[in-house]
C-alpha cells in the first residue's frame, strides 16, 4: 500500500517550526510498515529548511521515505505551480476527523497485512465453496 504520513502532530509532537519529541511508537511502526513492503511518503506542510530538518530527523531515526510531498522521488516539485495533493491508499494525519488514532491503533489496523490478507483469502475461498454448494442445492 502507499501510505502518506504527516510529520508535525503525527510522527512528532506538534512544535512547528521546531521538531517535537517523537510520538510513542511512531518510528517503530513506520520501520515495521516498510519491512512489510509498504511505500511511505512524507506528506507535510513543511518546506525549505524546516522540511530538510524533518527529513534528516526521520533518517536519524532510521526511516527514509520513498518520496516527500510528491508521488514519486523523481517528480519535480514547484510550490508555485503544483499542489501538494498526492495519491495514497491511506493518509495518516493528526487532522483527521476524530483526531490522530495513535500508532498502536494504526499498527492494529494496517500492520501485519500478510496475516490479514491470508485470512481474507481463506474466507473468500470458503465463501466461494459455500456459493457453489448453495447453487447446486437450489437447483434441486
Amino acid at each position: 500500500m502507499i501510505i502518506a504520513i504527516d510529520f508535525d502532530g503525527t510522527i512528532v509532537e506538534h512544535k512547528y517550526p521546531e521538531i517535537g519529541k517523537p510520538i510513542l511508537f511512531a518510528f517503530e511502526t513506520l520501520k515495521q510498515l516498510q519491512k512489510e513492503g509498504h511505500t511511505l511518503i512524507l506528506w507535510t506542510y513543511r518546506s525549505g529548511k524546516e522540511l530538510y530538518e524533518a527529513i534528516e530527523f526521520c533518517k536519524q531515526n532510521e526511516v527514509e521515505f520513498y518520496a516527500v510531498n510528491t508521488n514519486y522521488p523523481q517528480e519535480p516539485f514547484n510550490e508555485k505551480k503544483l499542489s501538494r495533493k498526492i495519491y495514497a491508499d491511506i493518509y495518516i494525519d493528526d487532522r483527521n476527523i476524530g483526531g490522530f488514532l495513535g500508532w498502536s491503533k494504526i499498527w492494529e489496523l494496517i500492520g501485519n497485512n500478510s496475516y490479514k490478507i491470508s485470512e481474507l483469502e481463506k474466507n473468500i475461498n470458503k465463501l466461494s465453496i459455500f456459493q457453489k454448494l448453495q447453487s447446486i442445492f437450489s437447483k434441486k
